[in-house]
Parts: C-alpha cells; sequence; structure tokens
C-alpha cells in the first residue's frame, strides 16, 4: 500500500469516528441527563449559600451570582425556543452601555417626589431644597418630552449633585435653605406621607439597599418620623434627611472598552443638624460651585463622615421664639470598582418580584376557562345545532312547521333592528371597536421591540396617537351597524362617535386637573398640553371619524339571511336569573375571571411603582379575553333564542360589558386592601382613573361580544330553510 493511499485510508476512519453519533453528542454539548446533575449541583450550592446567609443586594461576586440564579427564569428571550439573555436585554433591548473618561461629569437628574400613600407626586424643586443647577444637559443625554411624559408629569431636571468620574468626595456643603410656616409643615406632612426622592444616574435609579436585612428599594425617604415612645416627647417627630452618601460602582476593562462603564448607583440618607460657624451665607446658592466648604464642624473636608445619631437628627420645627429653620443640605461620593458587568447591573432591580411561573399560571387559568367554553360552544354548533337544523330542514308538512319549537321559531324577528337607543348601541360599538384596536396594536409595537421602556411615558403616547389614528375604525362600525338599522341621523351618529367616549375622558380630566393644579401636584397637566391633546382629538380623530363614516355608509348593508316580520314577536316570560340584569352579571364574570390573576400586577405596576415589562404575556392574556368573550356572547345568545327571546342586540354587547363593572369592583378591592391612601384628593384620583379605564375595558369588551352575536345568528339562521 503506496504512502497516499494509507493516508488516505487515515482520513476515511477519522471522518467516520467524528460522524459517529458518540462524538456528535460530545460536539453538541451536553445532553439532557448532564444538564439536569449541572441544575442540581447549583441548586445546592445556592441553596448552601442562603443558608449561610449570604444576601441578595450587595455589590459583591457572590450575591451576584445568586442574583443571577435567582433571576435565571427571567433572563430568558423567545416563545418557542427560550434562550439565555441578560435582564438589560430582556427589560431595555436595543439599549447600549455608557463609557465615561477620569473625571468626566456624570449627569444626575431628579424625577418625581412619590408616595404609596398618595397618588400627588410632586416635583423634586417644589420641596424646600438647593436650586436646579445652571448648566444645560448635554446633547448626547436629553430626551424630548413624549406626550405620555407630559400627561404623567416626568420631567427631565438636573439633580443639584456632581459626580466627575472616579472622583471620591468627603463631606461637601451644597445649600442653606430656610424653612418656616407653610413651607415647614408642608415638609412634615410629606415625610408624615412616606414620601420618596427618585434619582437617577446612567438611567440606573438610585436604590437604598441593607446587606443586613436583604433589602433593596428604589428613592429615599424625604425624612422619618419617631413615636413619643422614642423621643419621650408628647407628640411624634419629624425628621429631615438632608445629608446624602452615594456609592457608585463601576467597571473598567481596557480589554473590552474604554473608559468606565457604571453598575452601581446607591444612597444611605442621614440626618444630622449641622453646626453653622460665625460668618453669613448666602441662601440658596450652590456652596460648592461658590468654593466655599468651610465653616460647618459637622462637614469638612477633613472631618468624619456624618452618620445617623439621636442626639444630632434634624428635626423639623422652628426655634423656640418662631424663628425660621436653616437647613444646611450636603453629600458625600465614594466610587467602588466592581466586576459586575454592565448587562447584570438591573438584576438587583428584580429581587423579589413575582416570578414568570405565576404569570403562566394566570394564562393556564384563563385557557381552562377558554376550554370550559370552547366545550360548551361546541356542543352547541356540533350536536345541538346540527341536530336542529337538521331536523328543521326534514320538515315537509305544514302541521311540521306548525309545532317547530326552539331557536327557530324567531327567524322572523332575530334580525329586527334594536327599537331603543339604536344610536348609541352603534356609537359604543364603534368606541369599542377604536379601543381595541389601538391597545392591540400597542401591545404589537411592544411585543416587536418598537417602544423604547428607558423613555418613560412611551406606551402611553403609543395608546393615545393609536386610538387617535384609529378613529377610521371606530366610524367605519359604528355607521355600518346604524346603516343596518335602518336610521337616517348619520350626521349626528359620526358626531357621537367622534366625541363621546373622548369627550367624556377629557371632562373628567379637566375636573381632575383643577384639583391638581391647586394642591400643586407635578401631574396637573399644562395648558399647552391640554391644548394639544384637544388639537389632536378635533384636528386628527374626528376627521378620520367622518372618513371611517364615509366609507361605512357607502359600503352595502349588511345582509341576513332571513326576512323581518312586519308585527314583532311576543316575547314569553323567563325566569329572574334568565334576564337582565342577573343575566347581565352572570355573563361578565367569565371574561373578568379569565384576566383577574394578570390584573393584579398591572395594578401594582399602575399604583404601587412595580415594574411591569412582560408585553408578550399580557397580548397573550387579551387574546384568551377576547376568546372568552365571544364564546361567553355565543352561549347566552342561543340560550336566549331557545326561549324565544328575540331582543338580542343590546343583551349581547351588555353580558361582556358588565366586565368593566366587576374591574371597577376589583379596583375598590385594591383600594381597600393593597393601597393605604391618606386623604380625599388621593382616593379621588384613584377612583378616576380606574373608572375611566373600567369604561374603556368594558366598551371593548362589549363590543367583541356584540360582533361575535352577529355573526353567530348570521351563521346559525343561514344554515336554515326558511319559507
Amino acid at each position: 500500500m503506496t504512502v497516499t493511499a494509507r493516508l488516505l485510508l487515515q482520513a476515511a476512519l477519522l471522518l467516520v469516528l467524528l460522524a459517529s453519533p458518540r462524538n456528535a453528542v460530545e460536539a453538541k454539548g451536553p445532553n439532557r441527563k448532564q444538564r439536569k446533575a449541572e441544575a442540581r449541583e447549583k441548586a445546592v450550592k445556592f441553596a448552601n449559600m442562603k443558608a449561610a446567609g449570604q444576601d441578595q443586594v450587595s455589590m459583591t461576586k457572590e450575591a451576584a451570582e445568586l442574583r443571577s440564579y435567582e433571576l435565571r427564569k427571567k433572563k430568558r428571550k423567545g416563545i418557542l425556543k427560550r434562550r439565555e439573555a441578560s435582564l438589560a436585554q430582556v427589560l431595555f433591548p436595543g439599549a447600549s452601555p455608557e463609557e465615561y473618561h477620569d473625571r468626566e461629569a456624570v449627569p444626575a437628574f431628579v424625577e418625581l417626589v412619590e408616595s404609596k400613600k398618595t397618588q400627588l407626586p410632586f416635583e423634586f424643586y417644589d420641596l424646600p431644597t438647593c436650586p436646579e443647577p445652571a448648566e444645560k444637559i448635554q446633547k448626547r443625554f436629553r430626551h424630548r418630552r413624549n406626550l405620555g411624559s407630559r400627561l404623567m408629569g416626568h420631567k427631565l431636571q438636573m439633580a443639584p449633585y456632581a459626580f466627575p468620574t472616579k472622583v471620591s468626595k468627603p463631606c461637601t456643603p451644597l445649600c442653606v435653605v430656610e424653612v418656616a410656616g407653610k413651607k415647614l409643615r408642608w415638609l412634615r406632612k410629606l415625610v408624615d406621607r412616606q414620601y420618596r426622592v427618585h434619582l437617577t444616574v446612567d438611567q440606573l435609579p438610585v436604590l437604598m439597599r441593607s446587606k443586613e436585612l436583604n433589602y433593596a428599594v428604589r428613592g429615599y425617604p424625604v425624612g422619618f418620623k419617631a413615636p413619643p415612645s422614642y423621643t419621650g416627647l408628647k407628640e411624634d417627630e419629624f425628621y429631615l434627611y438632608n445629608h446624602l452618601k452615594f456609592t457608585i460602582t463601576y467597571r473598567e476593562e481596557p480589554a473590552e472598552f474604554e473608559g468606565v462603564r457604571i453598575t452601581g448607583f446607591d444612597v444611605h440618607p442621614v440626618s444630622i443638624a449641622h453646626q453653622f460657624g460665625d460668618g453669613t451665607v448666602d441662601l440658596e446658592t450652590n456652596l460648592e460651585a461658590a468654593g466655599k466648604k468651610d465653616g460647618w464642624s459637622t462637614c469638612s473636608p477633613g472631618g468624619d463622615s456624618p452618620v445617623n445619631e439621636p442626639e444630632t437628627y434634624l428635626a423639623l420645627r422652628s426655634g423656640a421664639t418662631g424663628e425660621t429653620m436653616k437647613i444646611l443640605y450636603s453629600y458625600e461620593v465614594n466610587w467602588i470598582d466592581s466586576d459586575i458587568p454592565w448587562a447584570d447591573r438591573w438584576d438587583v432591580y428584580l429581587v423579589g418580584s413575582p416570578d414568570d411561573e405565576i404569570h403562566y399560571f394566570a394564562i393556564v387559568n384563563s385557557l381552562m376557562i377558554v376550554v370550559f367554553l370552547t366545550g360548551a360552544v361546541a356542543t352547541i354548533m356540533i350536536r345541538t345545532l346540527k341536530k336542529d337544523i337538521a331536523g328543521y330542514n326534514e320538515m315537509q308538512t305544514l302541521e311540521e312547521a306548525q309545532e317547530e319549537t326552539g331557536w327557530k321559531l324567531v327567524h322572523g324577528d332575530v334580525f329586527r333592528p334594536p327599537q331603543t337607543h339604536p344610536m348609541l348601541l352603534s356609537v359604543l360599538v364603534g368606541t369599542g371597536a377604536q379601543i381595541g384596536s389601538a391597545f392591540f396594536i400597542t401591545l404589537l409595537a411592544c411585543m416587536l421591540r418598537m417602544l423604547n421602556p428607558i423613555k418613560k411615558g412611551t406606551a402611553l403616547t403609543a395608546v393615545i396617537v393609536l386610538y387617535v389614528l384609529c378613529g377610521g375604525v371606530g366610524g367605519y362600525v359604528s355607521s355600518r351597524l346604524y346603516k343596518f338599522c335602518d336610521a337616517k341621523s348619520w350626521k349626528r351618529c359620526t358626531i357621537a362617535t367622534a366625541i363621546a367616549f373622548p369627550g367624556l375622558i377629557v371632562s373628567m380630566i379637566m375636573v381632575l386637573n383643577v384639583f391638581l393644579t391647586i394642591v400643586g401636584a407635578a401631574t396637573a397637566v399644562s395648558f399647552l398640553t391640554l391644548l394639544l391633546v384637544f388639537l389632536m382629538w378635533g384636528c386628527v380623530s374626528t376627521p378620520l371619524v367622518f372618513v371611517g363614516s364615509y366609507f361605512g355608509y357607502r359600503a352595502e348593508k349588511v345582509t341576513v339571511p332571513t326576512k323581518t316580520n312586519q308585527i314583532a314577536r311576543f316575547v314569553p316570560e323567563v325566569p329572574y336569573y334568565a334576564a337582565p340584569p342577573a343575566s347581565v352579571l352572570i355573563a361578565g364574570l367569565l371574561p373578568f375571571g379569565s384576566v383577574c390573576i394578570e390584573l393584579f400586577f398591572i395594578m401594582s405596576a399602575l399604583w404601587l411603582h412595580q415594574l411591569y415589562y412582560i408585553m408578550g404575556f399580557l397580548m397573550a392574556v387579551l387574546l384568551i379575553l377576547v376568546a372568552t368573550c365571544a364564546q361567553v356572547s355565543v352561549v347566552m345568545c342561543y340560550l336566549q333564542l331557545c326561549v324565544e327571546d328575540h331582543r338580542w342586540w343590546w343583551k349581547s354587547f351588555l353580558n361582556c360589558a358588565s366586565s368593566g363593572f366587576y374591574l371597577f369592583l376589583y379596583s375598590l378591592w385594591f383600594l381597600s386592601s393593597k393601597l393605604d391612601l391618606v386623604g380625599v384628593l388621593p382616593v379621588v384620583v384613584y377612583l378616576t382613573y380606574m373608572s375611566m379605564i373600567s369604561i374603556a375595558f368594558g366598551l371593548m369588551c362589549g363590543t367583541v361580544g356584540y360582533l361575535s352575536c352577529f355573526w353567530f345568528t348570521r351563521k346559525i339562521y343561514g344554515a336554515v330553510k326558511v319559507d
């Protein structure tokens, strides 16, 4: 054998070995059994770490590993094949890290001062604090305010603190503010109602975290309240946090990128009554910018860092003779190098949040309702209806036809247009179609990552803009239905479709806005924003409604398979539980039940300031809701027709629209059990917004029920032979 032949034979044998199943598996990676073994090892390892007292919130390597393991199910992307990803990719797809060079100024921004006890946020500079810096925001950090952020009160404002990259600072005096009278009482009220200040650096919200207590919470409180048992006084005492200890963690990897990337932003607030010197100090001026760092024994460049001591707490009270209270605000900064990657810096913000399995259980719960209803509808459509239709079509003699019973008896009245308020019904169905279209497209845009969740208010802006652009849908649907009712006031119907629901919502917002303006809340909408909403309503939405109505009236009338009798058939009496309002309330339970679990997380995100980012789950719940409404409506319509009641128009709408009523009842339960609102106006704000949401939810569900019934009746009566 030649050398060439020997080499070819060895190469062939090598290829055979490489192509063997064993090597293919090894090349592919660990098999299922190996992955299970690795998962068990990790579970034991991290269980031992938790048993040993390892926290999940600090910036150590061990805490980061434990966090990553606890959040492993959230760090997955995809629908069928879920692949590993970081939380930065899941929460903010497309976001890229910012690199900062040594001593480069890192801008800090102030957000709303909020409280879970009230729904009345305030701007940071409404508080008696240091003035806003004069420098402008750099172009790369500037964000244009959208409509949603204006309605929510968000405004991009520079914080009075300076954070040069990798420059740690000792206690640094910032400014002196005098507080007395009404302002002092208001500050005490903010402390009593547990308001928290929110700051961001490099798009990271500031965190208060405790390694010992294993907790991390966004923002820091304005102050704290001490009971008489602690202070020895006759009443509660209020203290102000006027010194902030900032800790910024960063990562440097010269081989991967230039500069540093910020991976954490923490604060530890301190209440301290600073000792003033003999010199005079200008009020509300930036002492750091002016270079005035001396004159305070409790905050000197070479002194000790302020700490929380009961003897030095800063009490919010004026002097014995009523003189004003002087407050010195100060801060310090500590930069710490960390090994935590930039992509994992969001992990700590989701520690303790509900697991995705709960959302899966919610969807399974909803699917069980859908499966039950699908079985009921299948029984009606396949067994009962098929048998009925076959029996009706086989009737030959007049005597047999006269003895017919069931839903065929009302074939001459089932498509009789509603005798009560046909215009109102057409307007409600058209408005519901417009709302549903806008909400569906918004969710679709969120799933396709077309909306940037980093920019506040984008989802609300998308809902409003898409509702305006879907005006043609509302006009078309309402006009088609109104034309079917043989009504003549088409102009009035079109105008009502254009102004009814938006007019109601805008009126409620304007009345509420008066009270929000009186108390100075940040959510009070400005005149220019209201003018913009009116222009969108009057110049975009209303013309689109008229365009849709034009095409709806130009289209042919909806055809039905049976002729309507001249005289309406007598409707027999039915039991009370089969007639409104009992039947309406019973029917609305199932659509609401299909979304009630997911609704809790949405309400928590709206009113308890929690994160909600799983739009795929929300889209699945929406589709389940639509299927449930359609099936409930079909079942109720069939049962109604079987008792010879042909007045299904309004009932088909109200059967599913009553889900909005249950949503409002759920909001009352959420208010009483989960919220601890203080005062009348916060409760009014909450109930006003929840009533808006409940109305929109009811209109959307009612529209699905109505259109499903219309399709169902046309199908079943088109399948029978009617003389």
